[in-house]
């Protein structure tokens, strides 16, 4: 019998789910009584968003399953891989321009749940050489400034700079590009950003 180690896991449960099988033995952050279980998050938002499909139900709170992965490697003090489908850092994270438009206009088009209804609190838009201006535009917004197009341009030919420079963009940097490219016009809120 072959070892379940690759992101497909999850197709062996729904299989015995298909089959009748009603218990499913799962991981959490790949950690479980043997190797080759699939991971319990995974398996869960497939079920959450493929029941009509599957016409199975669970009592699991999937709103829970952030939180348990956090708590499960606070205990074990093995981190959870942030590229880790659901509970990962990056799961819900976007840097490249297309997916962060995609995003914006409709979450669906990248994600097949929300964050939230995993208990991840929420997406992240990357700021970064790849981001675009919509999400640059969503991101000024959110702390409190709502730029020109001009304004927006300059903005973005700052942070493009700056993430040649440093990879990422903060929130911090973000700020203080805001406050030398956009004139106060008494709504911003800087606390937003710090």
């Amino acid at each position: 019998m072959a070892i379940m180690t690759s992101v497909w896991a999850w197709r062996i449960p729904l299989a015995a789910i298909r089959g009748g099988a009603r218990q499913l033995e799962l991981t959490i952050n790949g950690i479980g009584e043997r190797a080759g279980n699939a991971a319990l998050e995974e398996v869960a938002v497939v079920l959450r968003v493929r029941q009509a499909t599957l016409g199975v139900t669970t009592n699991l709170h999937l709103d829970k399953l952030y939180a348990t992965s956090q708590l499960l490697s606070e205990i074990t003090g093995v981190a959870v891989a942030p590229n880790k489908s659901v509970v990962g850092a990056n799961a819900f994270s976007h840097e490249a321009g297309i997916h962060q438009d995609g995003i914006l206009k409709n979450p669906l088009t990248y994600e097949i749940i929300s964050p939230e209804e995993v208990g991840v609190p929420k997406r992240q838009l990357v700021l970064g050489k790849h981001s675009g201006r919509n999400a640059l535009r969503t991101a000024l917004v959110e702390i409190g400034y709502t730029p020109t197009p001009q304004e927006l341009n300059e903005c973005y030919k700052r942070v493009s700079a700056l993430a040649d420079e440093s990879k990422n963009v903060q929130a911090r940097d973000l700020l203080v590009i805001a406050r030398q490219v956009i004139p106060t016009r008494g709504m911003e809120t800087a606390a937003a950003a710090e």
